[in-house]
């Protein structure tokens, strides 16, 4: 596999192959507001079958979408397949660097969230990564 030259590249393939891929996500930055989009990404998310874990420290304990929601990814008991990232590219760095601890497989960052060298360590580690892309976008993009 060869490494991307540009920080918002991806290998080719990697965007479907994430999202055919993946069962269980977490998804750092939930918001209990609909009108954000985290939110509403992780409502689309649900809707596609994918199984949705929140996680943001200042909602934990509580339920967001029917789901419990986690301080950070570390608190989550089970095996995450994705980490959707809805934090600022500088907090990015922080949550690759858990979703490489806890032996997640991918690391979504979304749309205006670039950290190359965040990007670069998960990949170090074996990691696949996405930035500056949303999921919402992308699925109907490639016909899924």
């Amino acid at each position: 596999m060869s490494t991307p030259t540009n920080a918002s590249e991806v290998e080719p393939g990697d965007v479907e192959h994430i999202l055919r891929n993946t069962k269980l996500i977490a998804l750092v930055g939930a918001s209990a507001n609909p009108a954000r989009d985290s939110h509403e990404v992780m409502r689309f998310l649900q809707a596609k079958g994918y199984r949705v874990i929140p996680v943001n420290p200042g909602l934990a304990g509580k339920e967001l979408n029917g789901e419990k929601v986690h301080a950070s990814l570390r608190d989550i008991p089970e095996k995450i397949d994705m980490v959707d990232v809805f934090r600022n590219s500088e907090a990015a760095g922080p949550v690759a660097d858990e979703a490489v601890e806890i032996g997640a497989k991918y690391v979504w960052m979304q749309l205006g969230v670039v950290n190359a060298e965040a990007a670069a360590r998960a990949r170090a580690a074996g990691l696949r990564i996405v930035m500056n892309r949303c999921p919402k976008i992308e699925m109907p993009r490639l016909g899924m």
